[in-house]
């Protein structure tokens, strides 16, 4: 994980999920301490070349994270911390619970 920031009262920890062949990005949410949620971006393999055409995970990290650093920021405005997986596939988008994904997403 990268070096947190903060946003109101909540530490956030982000980065690429270690050696994970997806691509995967996890910001995991504390206040005070304790953890209180994860939220994830989750790119389908077949949907990486809409971000960066060479598939560079550091590079779509990099040129998506001022977006994704927003819809955290709205969870968090929308008291919504519930584990939240905001998933990019060919044809579009979908946010769904983390809990409802067929194959479950951990960060560590």
């Amino acid at each position: 994980m990268q070096s947190p920031w903060t946003y109101k009262n909540f530490e956030i920890r982000e980065g690429l999920k270690p050696g994970s062949e997806t691509f995967r990005y996890f910001f995991r949410v504390f206040e005070n301490g304790e953890k209180k949620c994860n939220y994830c971006v989750w790119i389908v393999d077949d949907a990486l070349t809409r971000f960066d055409p060479s598939t560079d995970f550091k590079a779509i990290a990099a040129s998506c994270k001022a977006a994704w650093h927003q819809w955290v920021k709205g969870k968090i405005d929308g008291g919504d911390f519930r584990n939240r997986v905001l998933k990019f596939e060919k044809t579009g988008e979908q946010e769904i619970n983390l809990s409802d994904m067929q194959e479950h997403v951990r960060p560590e």
